[in-house]
C-alpha cells in the first residue's frame, strides 16, 4: 500500500500521536528511525503499522523481520508524509506505528532479589528515557514511572532510551500503592539524600534493592519519602551542588551491578 499524501486521514492520525492525549486515546504510539524500529520488532512489540520513505526503500536492517511479524500493515509513503509524523527536524526515512502493551507492576513485584529503578516526579524527557537505557544496560528487574513523570511514550523519551524501552518492564503506577507491595515483599527502598547516613560505595546492594529517584528540583515528594527505608549520598570532590537525575540513577544502578556480580 503506498500514501503519498500528508493531508490523508489516516496520516493525520499518525501525526497526532506526536501528542500526549492522541497517545491515551488510541492506545498507540509512534516510534522513529531505522534503530528504534527495528529493536520494536525484534522484542515483538505490537507493531501495528511500518511506513518507510518510498524514494528511499525499506531500510536493508529491516527487511530480515518483516516476516516475523504477524498482521503488521507495511505502507510506502511520501517524504512529506515521513515529515508531518516526525517529531524531529531532520526526519529519518522509516516509523512505525505500534500498540501500548501495559505491563502490570506484577511484573516486577514477583522477581526474587528484584532490582529496580523507580522514578517520583522526573519530568524531563530525556532524564527518564537515559535512566531506563542505563538500568537495561546494568540488568535491572524493571522500572517504575510514578505520577508526573514524563510520558514514556514521549518521542523524546523514546529516543533517549534508544531502544531499552523494549528490553525490561516499565511501569506507569502509584507509587503509594506499588511501594508498600514492594516493602512486605522485602524490597529495601533506597533514596538518594545529600543528608545521606552512607555513601552509595559502601551501602550493601544485595538482596531485593528498589532505588528512588526523584525529580531534578525537588527530589522525592514527602508521601515518597515517609516510605523510605534508607538515605544513601553519591560523594563528590569537586564544587558542584548535586547530579542530574540520569546521572545519580545510573552511578547508584551500576555500583549496583557491580556488588551483585554483573547481570544477576
Amino acid at each position: 500500500m503506498e500514501i503519498m499524501s500528508p493531508q490523508n486521514t489516516r496520516v493525520k492520525e499518525w501525526a497526532g500521536l506526536q501528542e500526549k492525549k492522541h497517545r491515551d486515546k488510541a492506545h498507540k504510539y509512534i516510534v522513529e528511525g531505522v534503530h528504534l524500529v527495528q529493536e520494536a520488532l525484534l522484542a515483538e512489540a505490537d507493531v501495528e503499522i511500518l511506513a518507510f520513505d518510498l524514494d528511499k526503500g525499506m531500510p536493508a536492517e529491516l527487511k530480515d523481520h518483516l516476516q516475523a511479524v504477524q498482521g503488521m500493515e507495511v505502507v510506502g509513503v511520501s517524504a512529506a508524509v515521513i515529515a508531518k509524523c516526525s517529531s524531529t527536524n531532520t526526519p529519518q526515512p522509516v516509523f512505525a506505528i505500534v500498540r501500548k502493551e501495559g505491563h502490570g507492576a506484577e511484573a516486577i513485584l514477583s522477581v526474587k532479589d528484584s532490582f529496580v529503578v523507580v522514578l517520583d516526579g522526573v519530568q524531563d524527557p530525556g532524564n527518564v528515557g537515559t535512566i531506563i537505557r542505563s538500568a537495561d544496560a546494568a540488568g535491572a528487574d524493571g522500572v517504575i514511572l510514578g505520577q508526573g513523570c514524563a510520558d514514556l511514550y514521549n518521542p523524546k523519551t523514546i529516543r533517549s532510551t534508544m531502544g531499552s524501552m523494549f528490553h525490561l518492564p516499565i511501569i506507569e503506577g502509584d507509587l503509594a500503592e506499588i511501594l508498600p507491595q514492594a516493602r512486605e515483599r522485602g524490597a529495601l527502598l533506597v533514596s538518594t539524600s545529600l543528608q545521606g547516613e552512607e555513601s552509595c560505595y559502601s551501602h550493601d546492594f544485595h538482596g531485593s534493592q528498589w532505588l528512588l529517584i526523584g525529580s531534578e528540583g525537588k527530589g522525592i515528594s514527602p508521601q515518597t519519602a515517609q516510605l523510605v527505608d534508607k538515605s544513601i549520598i553519591i560523594p563528590m570532590a569537586g564544587r558542584a551542588e548535586s547530579l542530574n537525575a540520569a546521572m545519580a540513577a545510573t552511578i547508584l544502578l551500576f555500583e549496583g551491578m557491580r556488588q551483585r556480580g554483573g547481570k544477576h
